[in-house]
């Protein structure tokens, strides 16, 4: 079935992947960012890869984020605001057919909703650790991390 559910995602079909860095990439949740990229492209083409971190980032992790491919979006404040309005900018990208969020945040789930109305296919990526059960039910498809090489997918009607 999961095979099924992929070779419907791949089909031509372009992935807007976006990264809410202060809420997922922490030390304690030992997330590989390239696995992750490996991973959510099984369902097709990442053709943005972007990641958003605030002005506290150091400069170490903006440069291995510019290293894995990610282009970096610095904040001056939440990155939430930012990254829900450029995610709403790809739901309503022809071009994109997948928008792909990286987050645990609840307050992206009205993006999520939107982005379906707009026919577009939704992922959530995340951790097992404090995960929003509205954003894990609103997805098209969940992955969750729990480990080198250890991903869960969810898969909601």
């Amino acid at each position: 079935m999961l095979d099924f559910i992929r070779k419907a995602f791949r089909k031509g079909s372009n992935i807007a992947l976006l990264v809410d860095g202060p809420n997922t990439l922490r030390k304690a949740f030992h997330l590989d960012i390239k696995q992750i990229k490996e991973e959510v492209a099984k369902y097709g083409r990442i053709r943005v890869a972007k990641i958003y971190l605030d002005q506290y980032a150091s400069d170490k992790l903006i440069e291995a984020m510019i290293n894995q491919g990610f282009d970096v979006e610095i904040t001056t404040g939440d990155v939430d605001v930012t990254m829900a309005i450029e995610a709403m900018e790809y739901a309503l990208d022809p071009e994109i057919d997948t928008i792909a969020l990286m987050t645990r945040d609840t307050d992206y789930r009205p993006v999520l909703v939107k982005a379906k109305a707009r026919g577009k296919k939704t992922i959530v990526v995340a951790t097992d650790v404090a995960f929003s059960a509205a954003l894990k039910n609103t997805a098209d498809i969940v992955l969750i991390f729990k480990g080198k090489d250890n991903v869960k997918t969810i898969l909601n009607k």
